[in-house]
């Protein structure tokens, strides 16, 4: 019997991302959905968006299934994910970390970016007249995508929105979580260059005992070997 994976994205991204991993999980007989998130859609008010909006959709999206749901969560997802799991734990049967922000509670993704990134991101979101942080192609060239193939860094670029910056500084309420109750993977990007070296392996720690499959991507894997990147979440679910 197939799993139902729903598959959640980070900041600036588009369930968009997530169009060939669907592919490839549909191919090996899983069901899988990739929301956008809200604010996330090209012309949409990203103004008043918040934390709580994002948990929201991720739970109408478990709900789509009838049985527990596997939850994929790459980078700021991570602590959406987490979120959710608070929330709602008898819906979900196993959690994916990808390369993610995992959070102790009452922390925020801000307080775990270098201090120079943070107060640039905060500068821009203040510039913008609307409390979001823009796209900035350096850092997705030089940064998220340091490595990869052109064609393939301006094709993200073209579909990445404002961020609001609400889901970086916003202090996570993880009451009641016990993570144990899940199956945990880290799917871990090797050449990802968007932190420090072992930062994302060291957030991974908070989950306890969790099983790690190791990619040769970078941080958009996800986007440049959907094929690769599917693997390594069959692997997971087995």
């Amino acid at each position: 019997m197939g799993k139902q994976f729903v598959l959640v994205h980070g900041a600036w991204h588009g369930g968009w991302c997530w169009d060939g991993v669907v592919k490839e999980l549909e191919k090996a007989g899983h069901q899988a959905v990739a929301p956008t998130m809200p604010g996330h859609e090209p012309e949409a008010d990203r103004s008043g968006i918040t934390l709580e909006h994002y948990i929201d959709a991720i739970v109408t999206a478990t709900k789509l299934s009838d049985d527990p749901v596997v939850l994929v969560a790459h980078s700021s997802a991570g602590f959406m994910v987490q979120c959710v799991a608070a929330k709602i734990p008898n819906k979900i049967d196993q959690i994916i970390f990808n390369n993610a922000f995992i959070l102790e509670n009452g922390r925020c993704q801000f307080d775990l970016v270098p201090p120079e990134v943070t107060l640039g991101m905060k500068q821009a979101a203040h510039a913008s007249g609307d409390n979001c942080v823009p796209v900035m192609a350096d850092f997705v060239k030089q940064t998220l995508m340091a490595g990869d193939d052109e064609a393939v860094q301006n094709f993200v670029i073209e579909r990445l929105v404002p961020q609001p910056i609400a889901l970086f500084t916003t202090p996570v309420d993880l009451k009641g979580l016990d993570l144990t109750r899940f199956k945990r993977t880290l799917v871990y990007c090797k050449n990802d260059q968007s932190l420090p070296p072992g930062a994302f392996i060291g957030m991974a720690q908070l989950l306890g005992e969790f099983d790690l499959i190791e990619l040769d991507l970078g941080h958009e894997g996800l986007v440049t070997n959907p094929e690769l990147f599917a693997g390594a979440l069959l692997k997971a679910v087995k």
